[in-house]
């Protein structure tokens, strides 16, 4: 029997007209502007006797679109620019470089606040309320949780304030926050190489820089969580003050380094104190107890009202432990928080959750943290911020628009979300003045797609 090869008959020219790829892009630029993101932007760069021929905060929003689309280099702004039968006139590469460079100390700051009036307007149309955070089962309610974590990334050449890092590497060190309950970026420092990982005046920037994101009606009730890098003096002395602000409650959870007199105090602990910890799921943690220290240890010289709390699990085959974890063979871990309320097994849970940031990370670095395009500093500082607002878009891409027929699409990541939405391919046709984005009717999330643009659409424009 003559077979026949898929492939024959194929060739490949360029010649196509009409012709839009990564057709979904459009979608995160258009819920820019509808939530008046793009003016905002605009206003916070604008400068006097200065009228651009490519508005500076289109440019801002066009460079965070093509993070959020997976660019990761400057001259991927040109993707966008094929795209000009739809979005029109959009800035080229050189322009991309002198609007980083046109973002000053003052204008930063500006470009904060215009995030922080957005988001208030924003969080005010998420349908059903500003979503809980999950954990063990249940959720925390009205609690807006604050993650904040530092990350790793590296640099293969001699970038500004670019340094040995201490896990031997070399490049950049940046701390930022994440809101658990909606996975926005709120805000971001980048530093050197160097920076310590439990540096209280970085700690302090950053997580003032993302309560000032919180809309104020949700920031009554606040948690932070951090790992063992935030277990400072100085940021649980501030995390204590910032709580003392009327009508404000704010809880931390924060992990704790095990020290001598930690183990001390664990040796001490009646066997019949520990209880079950908890899995995710709120079910038994299997080889997991929680246990409080607070009344074995001498905290006066820490805030008060902190409690200690740990626990132990029998460690996995091969795992390397200390030697007082090999004397009794369980693996130790501690945090502290303020608290009051809650089983033990729960507030262990809960600060376990803290976890999920590195998810968070791991997403942002998939959209521009992976790597800093300039030798410059304060450009890379610039870019940072662009990565917290790609990561804004895509998050109010889920709150606002992956919904009804298009809520399948809201379990993706962003690697899936652009496969399956942002880089879809779609014909752009003209009549009866107007245009229309035709996405192939074989495309699998074909009806998804029309109504994420549909929902997009739906947003009022602010007044």
């Amino acid at each position: 029997m003559k077979r026949t090869s898929w492939s024959s008959g194929l060739s490949v020219c360029a010649d196509g007209v009409g012709v839009v790829a990564h057709a979904g892009s459009v979608g995160l630029r258009l819920l820019a502007e509808r939530t008046g993101l793009t003016a905002e932007l605009s206003g916070a760069m604008a400068r006097r006797s200065f009228v651009p021929v490519h508005d500076r905060g289109q440019v801002l929003v066009d460079v965070a679109v093509m993070l959020a689309d997976g660019g990761e280099a400057i001259a991927d702004i040109d993707v966008l620019r094929h795209q000009g039968g739809v979005l029109g006139p959009v800035a080229s590469p050189p322009t991309v470089w002198r609007t980083l460079d046109e973002v000053t100390p003052g204008r930063a700051t500006k470009i904060g606040t215009a995030r922080a009036r957005v988001r208030r307007r924003l969080w005010s149309l998420i349908p059903g309320g500003v979503p809980a955070s999950k954990v063990a089962g249940t959720d925390l309610g009205q609690v807006v949780v604050l993650d904040v974590d530092a990350t790793i990334v590296l640099a293969h050449s001699e970038k500004e304030q670019a340094a040995p890092t201490y896990k031997r590497t070399f490049g950049f060190h940046p701390l930022g926050v994440w809101c658990d309950n909606t996975q926005e970026f709120l805000a971001a420092k980048l530093r050197t190489g160097r920076a310590g990982s439990n540096t209280a005046a970085d700690h302090i920037e950053v997580l003032a820089a993302a309560i000032a994101q919180v809309p104020g009606t949700h920031r009554k009730d606040l948690l932070v969580r951090s790992d063992g890098a935030g277990a400072s003096h100085d940021l649980l002395d501030w995390l204590t003050s910032a709580g003392q602000v009327r009508g404000r409650t704010l809880e931390y959870s924060v992990g704790f380094a095990i020290t001598s007199k930690l183990r001390g105090a664990i040796a001490v602990v009646p066997a019949t104190t520990w209880v079950p910890a908890i899995d995710a799921d709120g079910g038994v943690r299997a080889g997991g107890d929680v246990a409080e220290l607070t009344g074995l240890l001498d905290l006066s010289h820490w805030p008060a009202g902190m409690r200690v709390i740990v626990r132990r699990e029998r460690p996995h085959p091969g795992a390397q432990l200390s030697l007082f974890e090999e004397a009794d063979g369980w693996r130790y871990q501690a945090f502290v928080t303020n608290t009051t309320a809650g089983q033990l097994a729960f507030l262990e849970a809960r600060h376990r959750a803290h976890a999920r940031v590195e998810d968070r990370i791991r997403h942002a670095k998939d959209s521009g943290l992976g790597r800093f395009p300039s030798r410059e500093f304060a450009i890379n500082q610039t870019w940072l911020a662009l990565v917290t607002i790609a990561a804004d878009l895509i998050a109010w891409t889920r709150l606002l628009a992956l919904t009804g027929d298009a809520q399948h699409l809201a379990l993706c990541e962003p690697k899936g979300l652009r496969y399956r939405f942002l880089h879809v391919p779609a014909q752009l046709t003209h009549g009866g003045r107007r245009r229309r984005l035709r996405i192939p009717k074989t495309w699998p999330w074909a009806a998804a797609i029309v109504a994420v643009f549909a929902n997009i659409a739906a947003i009022p424009r602010p007044a």
